[in-house]
């Protein structure tokens, strides 16, 4: 399953955004401010660790559709984010450089 494939949902209740990769729960919890959305923590099991970037980037690419901005307090979300800055320095809120 590729990035495009993944089913991503957004558990509002919760405020979750959930898939299953390998029969295994993967969610990166949320909150919402204004038109801002912060990725706050990611839980992702150990048995599919190696796809946790691509849960981010599926993440990140549903969020680009909303026409919200991103602030990421989770390290590893930060971290990713970072590593692909040019992707998308867009989403970040103006002022914000990670």
């Amino acid at each position: 399953m590729n990035v495009e494939e993944m089913k991503i949902t957004d558990n509002e209740f919760l405020r979750q955004f959930e898939t299953e990769i390998e029969g295994e729960l993967c969610i990166i919890e949320y909150s919402q401010q204004d038109r801002k959305i912060f990725l706050t923590k990611i839980k992702v099991s150990e048995k599919v660790l190696e796809r946790q970037n691509d849960f981010i980037e599926a993440v990140l690419s549903r969020i680009s559709e909303t026409n919200m901005r991103v602030v990421p307090t989770n390290p590893t979300i930060a971290g990713f984010m970072r590593k692909n800055r040019r992707k998308y320095k867009d989403l970040l809120p103006v002022g914000i450089n990670i």
